[in-house]
């Protein structure tokens, strides 16, 4: 039974009458506050600074230099080093307790496994001081990295959490066995064995039809978190709508790990927690779920899977998971890492249980993640194959907003670069920000470079794009679609104004290692030139700043959107490749060129349409008209036909109080 890949998203209230016998109340965690609620809150949180903040140079060398000079005994491992706690009473000696003290090789980021503290590079360094001062450093909940707001939070919702488990029941010990089945059928897990589901905790939520998948916590095993999923049948396909308590990104862990023993020596990573119950069942090998599928893998899980000398990623059975394990295989270190490349014979694990296949025997056809710099194509034949087999995938994400950019560039590939122009004026950043917002509610985590409006301004843009509405007129709405738009994997960069590129792509590459991100946008280019020791040639500094986003763009396998002024025209002619500011370089090294044609001086008011004037991926050109919404701020039709139907349906509605709201979103579907 074939299955759709997820995507997580936080608690959006679906549960919530189940906790609390009735609708969210005014001064509910955030997490299920609605409208009314008045407390001031932050817009987003995931903004990233500068990296004098949050991601301070440091390479693996310094710390090793560190730790030696601080008499600190280490080993060395495979994404981190390995130190003794510095949490204890006493710093330990190398006889003395075992290294749960986990550095990040790439970050310096530290977690402790026995104590849970963690911090960055700088945070560490401030504890060996007070270490050598003879003050305890400070432990998990003393520490001043969590604000009392978030703490309060967090404990509410793992309160919520726990209600949540404590009326839900194992499968085995429902009253009817015909429900039991039935609810298996539901969600395609017939082969699971009741065994199997009680081994892993899972539990079933009647009055919610969901399955409940528990967190535990590696140290004590308490309760810290619930992922439950609902399915609905499709055909002969499953679908499921899946919600965490607390949101997705308050507890990183792992579905599985309590049941890892310390000897286990290689594990199988799956995207979802079904395919880990399905894997273990059939092959008895460890499996660990990660919790946000093949989205991203938080580097503060790596020390968790620092024992394995065998990790296998078995993400999914698409092309974009295939491409999300390669990239978590740099994180884990690829010499230790086998990729199962998705097949027809080789598909998800749930699936190839529930046709029969030998689990076993696909596992030991994966492929080795780390190749050398020379490959044969015996080592490339089942890629090229996988390519010509699944042209779709291949031509990338689709657009849902402009399905006319889909018909020209086929779809959003990794590890290009567009670069995107059009008059001053004509409305090149609201474009950009609808055409990176429909990437981004399809799982595409986006980084924004916003250097010429601010993070403020721009996020109400988008906020008002993905809600189609001109919130301010109603307010009483702004928390729910502020929740929606808030479980988006969307980040902002904070700088304004002129930046060193080199400042920047330190900040990119920090970004692409945290949040595995995989669509980079930069307005504009000319924030950049200012900074740049060949300033006084700015055709050659731009020729620079081109060439490293395109090397960016190469070497991590991410898409990069680069913002560019043309050059000062005509206002009555049209744009052309050659308008872009600069030599020709920018459209050379460019996949694809994008132009914001504006007519409106020639042809009337409102007249914009779109030129795709360079294709890379199949060399389809063109143009499509555009046509501006103000109310929504947006360019597709999207925004337009959202509003019709809205305005259609309260006309029909017998009073204007009983008028749907005509909204999106919701529990995420896929």
């Amino acid at each position: 039974m074939a299955a759709v890949p997820l995507r997580p998203c936080r608690a959006s209230g679906r549960f919530l009458p189940l906790l609390r016998g009735g609708a969210r109340s005014r001064g509910a965690s955030p997490w299920a506050a609605g409208p009314g609620r008045v407390a001031q809150r932050r817009y987003k949180k995931d903004v990233l600074p500068e990296p004098g903040g949050a991601a301070p140079a440091v390479s693996v060398t310094e710390i090793r230099r560190y730790l030696r000079a601080q008499g600190i005994p280490f080993q060395d491992g495979y994404s981190c080093l390995h130190a003794p706690s510095l949490f204890g009473p006493e710093l330990p000696t190398a006889a003395g307790p075992p290294f749960t003290l986990f550095i990040d090789k790439t970050t310096g980021s530290f977690l402790c496994t026995a104590t849970l503290a963690e911090g960055g590079w700088q945070d560490l360094q401030a504890a060996v001081e007070l270490r050598h001062r003879g003050v305890p450093a400070p432990g998990p909940e003393e520490g001043e990295h969590e604000e009392e707001e978030a703490e309060a939070e967090a404990r509410r919702a793992r309160e919520d959490a726990r209600r949540i488990w404590e009326r839900a029941l194992p499968l085995g010990e429902l009253l009817d066995e015909e429900e039991t089945q039935t609810t298996k059928a539901a969600f395609g897990i017939v082969p699971l064995a009741d065994s199997t589901l009680k081994r892993f905790g899972v539990r079933y939520l009647r009055a919610a039809k969901a399955l409940v998948f528990p967190w535990f916590a590696p140290r004590d095993a308490a309760l810290r978190g619930l992922k439950l999923l609902v399915a609905e049948q499709q055909g002969d396909a499953v679908s499921y709508t899946e919600e965490t308590f607390p949101r997705f990104d308050a507890y990183r862990n792992l579905f599985g790990l309590p049941l890892i023993g310390r000897r286990d020596t290689e594990v199988v990573l799956t995207g979802r927690e079904l395919d880990a119950l399905a894997l273990h069942q059939a092959t008895g090998v460890p499996c660990l779920a990660l919790p946000r599928g093949a989205t991203i893998l938080p580097p503060a899980l790596l020390p968790y899977l620092e024992q394995f000398r065998r990790v296998t990623l078995w993400l999914g059975d698409d092309l974009r998971s295939w491409e999300a394990a390669k990239l978590f295989a740099r994180k884990l270190n690829p010499k230790r890492c086998s990729l199962v490349q998705p097949g027809d014979l080789q598909p998800r694990p749930l699936e190839a249980l529930n046709r029969g296949l030998n689990l076993t025997k696909i596992l030991r056809a994966a492929l080795p993640a780390g190749h050398k710099a020379i490959v044969s194509f015996r080592q490339l034949r089942e890629e090229v194959f996988g390519e010509l087999a699944n042209s779709e995938q291949v031509a990338g994400v689709k657009w849902a907003r402009f399905p006319e950019l889909n018909k020209l560039l086929k779809g959003h590939r990794r590890g290009e670069l567009t670069v995107f122009t059009g008059p001053t004026g004509s409305g090149k950043t609201t474009f950009i920000s609808e055409y990176a917002l429909d990437l981004c509610t399809q799982g595409v985590c986006t980084l924004w470079g916003s250097f010429e409006i601010n993070n403020i301004r721009l996020a109400k843009i988008m906020l008002t794009q993905f809600a189609t509405r001109r919130l301010e007129d109603q307010l009483e709405l702004y928390d729910e679609w502020a929740d929606r738009f808030e479980d988006l994997p969307l980040y902002f960069m904070t700088f304004h104004g002129q930046q060193n590129i080199k400042t920047v792509l330190d900040t990119m590459q920090h970004a692409v290692y945290m949040y595995d991100i995989t669509h980079v946008v930069v307005d504009n280019l000319q924030f950049m030139m200012g900074h740049e020791q060949l300033s006084a040639d700015r055709l050659a500094a731009q020729d620079f700043i081109i060439g490293a986003f395109r090397k960016f763009a190469t070497d991590n396998t991410c898409h990069i959107t680069l913002v560019i002024h043309p050059r000062k025209e005509d206002d009555e002619k049209e744009l052309q490749t050659a308008s872009i500011f600069g030599s020709a370089k920018a459209s050379q090294e460019a996949d694809n060129v994008l132009i914001l044609q504006d007519r409106k001086l020639t042809t009337g008011p409102g007249k914009r349409y779109l030129q795709v004037s360079k294709n890379r991926f199949d060399g389809d050109v063109g143009v499509f008209p555009l046509e501006f919404s103000k109310a929504s701020l947006t360019f597709s039709s999207y925004g337009k036909s959202k509003a019709k139907l809205k305005k259609v349906k309260e006309e029909k509605a017998p009073s204007p109080k009983k008028g749907p709201n005509g909204g999106v979103g919701g529990s995420s579907k896929s």
